[in-house]
């Protein structure tokens, strides 16, 4: 796999967006390079310093944040008392507009992974102007349908870790909606009761990714703060199909023609089948889709990777010189 090689921002803070919210964002690369944002998955996982390495940083101006109530980010969504009111996608994609206008950028392209690509898909049909190119890789809406495959359908694959996960909430709640239910036991008023929902969630999420033998857990899950965060965040959106109409997104794609996108998912992503993908694709007028057979849900497949440098390279009107810059990690 080919990515290129750590780079730090050059420049970063907090920006206030209002609601008593305060954004970080941090900027890397080119300061008058092609500008690029970032959209992280989750919701809540937050940005990290890989996230910078899918992009020439001699070509672009690379701007990446922390999502609202995550990562470093004010308030944190692991403390209780953080309100989770003002936090919606379309929060978020006023948010992402903010930062836009801040920065002084005119156009730029959005890069997000999976929630990211829902986050993304939402912004550009808000702001088509504003979007120059799009490449986006596990690729899900968040629609009703989606969040119930998630937390029920995929767990025929997961049997034993579907059952720890549905025991995890009371039992009168068991067949009705498993996010909703999360999302009430993560406000109990009592730590341990909140601890342990936000753990039965993470342990979830996990699992649920794992389609290869002997994968490693998540080591961000061992993290209390980010577990309660992850989880908060996760089933606050979930609960509410991320407040878009089932089916908008796809249905709003053909809004986006003359917007380049470049669509990457694997065929074995069972978080996020490739269905998502394909009507995407049929939808938005221009878009290339590849399927990675043998992926599942993330960019940490070598073939992912090198597909989303290689997009990002073709964007940038990247030589073939730049593999050069890379080095393997």
């Amino acid at each position: 796999m080919t990515l290129y090689p750590p780079i730090d921002p050059y420049e970063n803070g907090l920006l206030d967006v209002g609601e008593g919210h305060r954004l970080y964002c941090e900027t890397c690369g080119a300061p008058e390079g092609r500008p690029a944002v970032v959209l992280h998955g989750g919701p809540g996982s937050g940005c990290t310093p890989g996230w910078r390495r899918y992009f020439d940083p001699r070509a672009y101006k690379v701007v990446l944040f922390d999502q609202r109530g995550c990562g470093r980010s004010l308030p944190h969504a692991a403390d209780p008392a953080t309100d989770l009111g003002a936090n919606t996608t379309h929060h978020l994609v006023a948010d992402i507009e903010r930062l836009r206008r801040r920065l002084g950028i005119e156009r730029w392209l959005v890069f997000g992974g999976s929630w990211g690509t829902t986050l993304g898909l939402a912004y550009a049909q808000a702001h088509r102007e504003r979007v120059s190119e799009m490449v986006l890789f596990s690729v899900g809406t968040t629609s009703a349908q989606g969040v119930d495959w998630i937390t029920r359908g995929v767990g025929r694959f997961f049997p034993e870790a579907w059952a720890r996960f549905r025991e995890g909430v009371p039992p009168a709640d068991r067949d009705g909606d498993l996010a909703q239910a999360y999302a009430r036991l993560l406000a109990d008023p009592e730590g341990a009761v909140r601890e342990k929902a936000a753990k039965d969630w993470c342990d979830w999420e996990d699992s649920h990714v794992a389609i290869h033998p002997g994968r490693a857990r998540d080591p961000r899950y061992r993290d209390p703060r980010f577990r309660m965060a992850f989880a908060r965040l996760v089933t606050h959106y979930w609960s509410h199909a991320a407040w878009l109409e089932d089916g908008a997104l796809i249905a709003g794609a053909a809004g986006l023609a003359g917007v380049p996108g470049v669509l990457v998912h694997g065929r074995l992503d069972v978080s996020s089948p490739p269905q998502d993908a394909w009507r995407l694709a049929q939808a938005l007028p221009g878009a290339e889709l590849t399927l990675v057979d043998d992926a599942g849900h993330g960019a940490g497949h070598p073939e992912v990777m090198d597909l989303l440098v290689a997009a990002t390279d073709r964007f940038a009107g990247a030589g073939t010189d730049d593999a050069a810059c890379r080095r393997h990690p």
